[in-house]
């Protein structure tokens, strides 16, 4: 990092270059440089960069009213995108759901586990606090949100201050971690849950966290039919809230507007983030079911919780010029011929002996690589191919989202993309090509 910075980077010996503007699929840097932004910058952007009518709607919000806080008021740009968002959710949301909005992810679901917590005190069962979730999950940076995160190498700095709630086995079929497949399996990992309750006190579980098609740490991985189901079930006949954090997956991502509603499940909460704005301003929610809202209008009617810029006028506003702009262009419909076009340019490097995987749902995709393609084993830590294919791509100008420990928290590498909506076959073949040129340099015959 260049000693005359004076930002804290994410890593100091890295150096970073300076974004100037972005076009589309692209961003310029300041010395001229164009990169392809295959990662959406870690799946964030949804509609382009550089789309002007989504700063003139934070600029027409922010000259009207820029702040209010939300003790004293509630603002209008705040009150349409809940309505909007109730609208796209599962029908359980429709006819009395809340949105709580906050800043970004990890506050979503910070907020989520104490409306979990709290949901169980105002209906009289005090002894419920524990959000279990699955190993190998990421669900946010802040404490409570790494609490329920099951990514060891995240957690492992952190360890002596982070609470252990509970965690299951994961949903991965590339990498089973009971050696089974499906459907043979019988679902062993959702039945997991099950004897994780039976074993650990189920009357002491509040609520179950979950990505319905986990991003970032297992990379793009679908789960098998039946799983989220079997999930619901087994939350809905213990008495607790069934969680989903589409943070990476909603707003479109992978073809629908949520993920859970590829498979007809009723959560009791949805988290996003990332996509609700695209990256136009920092805007998270946390949409409540009305099972949920009625227990707290039924008993004390405030919820002891909040953040200074919750439900932020401007960044509301944005939110709501992004939905305006994926309806009106209807970008979503084109999630899932464009994640088509993106999977079948990217089926060419399957052929790879070191390309173990290529997978994914809509516009969120993943290649895996092994060094063994016959029994998936992954290579060995220090190896660092994720890094090392970044790199390679970054080269070629293109921006991929690479990722570490899928297998086992530490062992395991594959790039995550993640496109905007936007994106052409012709960049997708472009994708492509810089993967294969990243493999040469990476595996060098």
């Amino acid at each position: 990092m260049p000693t005359s910075s004076r930002l804290f980077p994410r890593n100091f010996k890295k150096t970073f270059p300076v974004a100037s503007r972005g076009e589309g699929c692209w961003i310029i840097a300041a010395d001229g440089r164009r990169f392809l932004d295959a990662s959406g910058q870690a799946a964030v952007v949804s509609i382009g960069h550089g789309v002007p009518e989504i700063g003139r709607a934070m600029a027409e919000q922010s000259s009207q009213i820029a702040f209010a806080h939300t003790s004293q008021f509630h603002t209008a740009p705040a009150e349409k995108l809940a309505e909007r968002l109730l609208a796209m959710a599962p029908p359980n949301f429709r006819n009395g759901g809340r949105v709580y909005f906050t800043s970004g992810g990890s506050e979503s679901t910070e907020t989520a586990i104490k409306l979990a917590r709290q949901f169980h005190l105002e209906s009289s069962q005090r002894d419920r606090y524990r959000v279990l979730s699955r190993r190998q999950s990421y669900h946010g940076s802040t404490l409570g949100a790494m609490s329920v995160s099951g990514n060891v190498a995240r957690r492992a700095p952190y360890e002596p201050l982070i609470a252990e709630w509970g965690h299951i086995a994961p949903c991965f079929c590339y990498h089973c971690p009971f050696e089974k497949l499906f459907p043979q399996c019988e679902l062993a990992c959702a039945d997991d849950l099950e004897v994780y309750l039976l074993e650990h006190a189920p009357e002491k579980a509040a609520a179950f966290i979950f990505e319905p098609v986990v991003g970032a740490t297992l990379g793009a991985a679908v789960p098998p039919e039946g799983y989220a189901a079997r999930i619901a079930e087994i939350c809905h006949k213990n008495g607790i809230l069934l969680i989903v954090d589409e943070v990476m997956t909603g707003m479109g991502r992978t073809g629908k507007s949520f993920a859970a509603q590829h498979w007809n499940i009723e959560p009791d909460m949805i988290l996003v983030g990332k996509g609700i704005a695209s990256g136009y301003a920092p805007l998270g929610a946390v949409l409540v079911s009305a099972r949920v809202v009625a227990a707290f209008e039924r008993g004390s009617g405030a919820f002891m919780h909040g953040f200074t810029y919750q439900a932020h006028p401007v960044c509301t506003a944005a939110g709501n010029a992004v939905l305006d702009y994926l309806e009106s262009h209807k970008l979503f419909d084109r999630v899932v011929p464009a994640g088509n076009n993106l999977r079948d340019a990217l089926s060419l490097l399957q052929s790879h002996s070191n390309v173990g995987d290529v997978r994914g749902l809509g516009l969120l995709c993943c290649v895996e690589f092994v060094k063994d393609k016959t029994t998936h084993e992954p290579f060995p830590r220090e190896r660092n191919i994720a890094e090392r294919i970044r790199q390679a791509c970054l080269d070629e100008r293109v921006l991929t989202y690479p990722m570490q420990g899928c297998v086992d928290g530490l062992r395991g590498d594959h790039i995550l993309l993640a496109p905007p909506f936007t994106v052409s076959p012709e960049e997708s073949a472009l994708i492509a090509r810089a993967l294969q040129s990243a493999l040469a340099k990476a595996f060098p015959c």
